[in-house]
């Protein structure tokens, strides 16, 4: 049975993704950072592992990876947003942004790969947003972490396609999750009106497309970025 881990699961998109994988037949290790007893039973439920790192921090993540044993599918979704005029974005936030959406995405995927490389398979889906293919107007640090994601996935994917490893990403709209919910109704429905489906997107319309990537279905699809968003980006 291969090994899925999924960063920050505990909730959202992750939940979402761990329980598709698990689904599918793959053992899902629940990896969060603050909701432990979220994690544990969601973990519980799949029949999987909750394990505790900050993504930020290098130490953290190994200890997490030795303990998860070898993971064949990596799904980097853990992540923090902040709206806040560049003016008003200090570099310590620039930093905390980067710190979670770019460092820890390192600190996953570095992590992951000596496996990987070593049975020359492997599948690594990076969670990035339209913001990053659009750019978000007072989040311009949220955008920037999210596009250096796109550019690091299309790097990999080149890197990494003769060790038999694909890379993609998918790139969300706006999606009913906690980290939407201080949107006011106005700005919902404004971002509502603007997607051609008319909704906000669920978790499970990420998952899905998680799900695809992830399995073998995929093995010639790799560097490509995925938008689930209901049109929002076209």
């Amino acid at each position: 049975m291969k090994t899925a881990l999924v960063s920050g699961a505990s909730r959202g998109i992750g939940a979402a993704c761990a329980v598709s994988l698990a689904t599918d037949g793959l053992r899902v290790v629940v990896n969060y950072n603050k909701s432990r007893e979220k994690a544990e039973k969601l973990a519980s439920r799949l029949g999987g592992v909750a394990l505790m790192a900050d993504v930020s921090d290098p130490v953290a993540v190994n200890n997490m990876f030795a303990v998860a044993g070898n993971v064949d599918i990596l799904v980097v979704n853990a992540g923090i947003a902040m709206q806040k005029l560049f003016t008003d974005t200090t570099f310590a936030d620039w930093r905390r942004i980067f710190s979670v959406n770019v460092d820890g995405a390192y600190n996953l995927i570095h992590a992951a790969l000596p496996h990987m490389i070593h049975e020359k398979w492997g599948r690594i889906v990076i969670i990035s947003s339209m913001w990053g293919i659009r750019g978000a107007s007072c989040e311009a640090a949220y955008s920037a972490a999210k596009a250096a994601l796109i550019g690091l996935t299309k790097a990999l994917a080149k890197e990494l396609g003769p060790s038999g490893i694909t890379v993609n990403c998918v790139a969300p709209g706006v999606i009913d999750t906690d980290m939407n919910c201080s949107l006011t109704p106005d700005t919902l429905a404004s971002l509502i009106d603007d997607t051609p489906i008319m909704r906000l997107g669920a978790p499970e319309d990420v998952a899905g497309a998680v799900s695809f990537l992830c399995s073998d279905r995929a093995a010639f699809i790799t560097g490509q970025v995925i938008s689930v968003d209901g049109g929002f980006a076209v």
